[in-house]
């Protein structure tokens, strides 16, 4: 079981640096970067979802964050129903 928790918490960690990388290079890279799009091939299923309920708020997409809350409320329901 501690094991399952440590996959867990280790997959949650990559997928959030991934998520932030991506929000970071989406700033500064063109959009047909390899890199980016890279990053936005791994993000974008998840976040297609989420920018369907929640909608730009002054230009401002805040479906990352939200994206990065769930994940995180998700990690730790599984650690809880684990431990």
């Amino acid at each position: 079981m501690a094991s399952l928790v440590s996959a867990i918490s280790l997959v949650t960690g990559i997928l959030s640096i991934v998520i932030i990388a991506d929000v970071l290079v989406s700033y500064i890279l063109d959009p047909y970067h390899p890199v980016r799009r890279f990053l936005d091939n791994i993000v974008q299923p998840l976040l297609v979802p989420i920018q369907r309920i929640l909608p730009p708020v002054g230009g401002l997409d805040l479906s990352p964050l939200v994206l990065l809350i769930l994940l995180d409320l998700i990690s730790q329901a599984l650690r809880n129903i684990l431990l």
